[in-house]
């Protein structure tokens, strides 16, 4: 290609894209190429919107996400969505935070798109659940401290009674990873202690990572809940629990110590998590 992209989307596809967990640098080339050639692109509540830029002027922006306590789009709708503008022939993009199968429904709309015979792409993209740890400088495996990780939804990680002896088990990898658990993170940390984490066990809870604004708060099972509570940390989050939280002292490098407060992104994104 003359212009210098390297991917081009095709009329009457609908391609699953990954936006990242937020900073625009970590969009892949795929996803900034097919935005580039999108007719359509519909999007996420927590997708940034600086990567909304990249779609060309004349492609319309559908925002589809969901606001706390508000408004959201029924996934039946999204999918539906997604199958009439790919039938027009149009080049469409379904821009999901994060990455599309992780957390992301992206299985379910292309499970309704392979139903209604509309071809499809999967484009991953860089998932939250690893790279708002590494923005805080948090490694998720280390020699000595950690050689598994797990990463479950805030609900799973309650530790309902109806849990399994399998699902136990998973909530005690060396190193967990929680994703839309902000307004259920004390129940968690009851939950993990239960199931025989110790109570001085570190957790880091990150707010906007990878985004100027990021907080992250330190603390333990015993203590994280008030501690977030205090520094008023809201949604949304991804928290960590482990013994490489420990290492964030030495490792950190994006956060400032006194990080500034979220503006834009504030303003932009309201999500219950």
């Amino acid at each position: 290609m003359t212009d210098g992209r390297l991917f081009s989307a095709r009329r009457g596809v609908v391609y699953l894209v990954g936006a990242g967990p937020g900073d625009v640098g970590l969009l892949t080339l795929k996803a900034r190429d097919l935005l580039a050639t999108s007719d359509v692109v519909i999007h996420d509540n927590l997708v940034n919107p600086e990567a909304l830029r990249f779609a060309p002027p004349h492609a319309e922006r559908i925002d589809v996400g969901k606001v706390g306590g508000g408004r959201r789009t029924p996934q039946a709708e999204i999918n539906r969505l997604l199958i009439v503008r790919a039938r027009r022939g149009e080049r469409v993009v379904r821009l999901k935070g994060g990455d599309p199968f992780l957390f992301g429904r992206g299985g379910e709309e292309a499970e309704a798109l392979r139903r209604a015979g509309v071809p499809f792409e999967i484009v991953p993209g860089v998932t939250s659940a690893l790279a708002v740890p590494a923005y805080a400088g948090i490694p998720l495996t280390h020699r000595g401290l950690s050689s598994s990780v797990a990463i479950v939804a805030g609900a799973r990680a309650e530790g309902e009674s109806s849990l399994d002896a399998e699902q136990h088990a998973l909530l005690r990898a060396d190193t967990l990873v929680v994703l839309m658990g902000t307004a259920r993170l004390r129940r968690i940390a009851e939950a993990l202690v239960a199931a025989g984490r110790p109570a001085e066990t570190p957790v880091a809870v990150i707010r906007w990572g990878t985004y100027e604004g990021q907080q992250t708060v330190g603390g333990t099972l015993q203590d994280i809940a008030d501690r977030v509570e205090k520094a008023r940390l809201r949604s949304p989050t991804v928290i960590v629990v482990g013994e490489v939280v420990r290492l964030r002292e030495q490792l950190r490098w994006f956060e400032p110590e006194e990080a500034p407060k979220v503006t834009v992104a504030e303003a932009a994104f309201v999500v219950d998590c």
